[in-house]
């Protein structure tokens, strides 16, 4: 077969998983290492800190809920300079520094 076949094949392939992985609510070990794009030994460091959210049913492997990763994903939010302004600006306008 020819090399760019099969290089289009795996990339077909490597898509497809993307989206099962997408489309499932529980996800294994490899699977959240793949969503989350991190290492095995990173998520692993996550988990036995205690620093991402996690299950282990029988208390070996471990799964992991999309939805609370997204959510994990989002924490410690960083306000754009603009909301930061904005912020400032309300905060001089409240306490009677500031006349519009």
């Amino acid at each position: 077969m020819d090399v760019k076949i099969i290089e289009r094949l795996e990339s077909i392939e490597k898509l497809l998983l993307e989206q099962q992985t997408l489309q499932k609510q529980v996800l294994n070990f490899n699977e959240t290492c793949r969503y989350l794009e991190l290492s095995q030994s990173h998520l692993y460091k996550l988990t036995s800190s205690g620093a991402i959210p996690h299950y282990k049913p029988n208390g070996k492997k471990i799964y992991f809920q999309r939805q609370e990763l997204d959510q994990w994903l989002l924490r410690n939010r960083m306000d754009s300079q603009d909301e930061i302004e904005q912020q400032a600006a309300d905060y001089l306008i409240k306490k009677g520094k500031v006349k519009l």
